[in-house]
């Protein structure tokens, strides 16, 4: 059980530091369904698509391996 805590921990971790850069590249964000406004001088963000894709994309990945 410990394994895998550390496992995802360290995975969480990596993801966190790698997603801006891999943004770049990838048009993380840019997709239709991706909702972007300003509130009160406030940016905010939720890649809703983005999120339905990558998900799928790991999903199909986790069932080849």
């Amino acid at each position: 059980m410990l394994k895998w805590i550390l496992t995802l921990v360290i995975a969480i971790f990596v993801l966190g530091i790698a997603a801006p850069h891999l943004a770049r590249f990838i048009r993380f964000g840019k997709l239709p369904g991706d909702a972007a406004f300003q509130f009160r001088g406030k940016s905010y963000f939720f890649p809703v698509a983005s999120t339905l894709l990558f998900s799928l994309l790991l999903w199909l990945l986790s069932r080849l391996i």
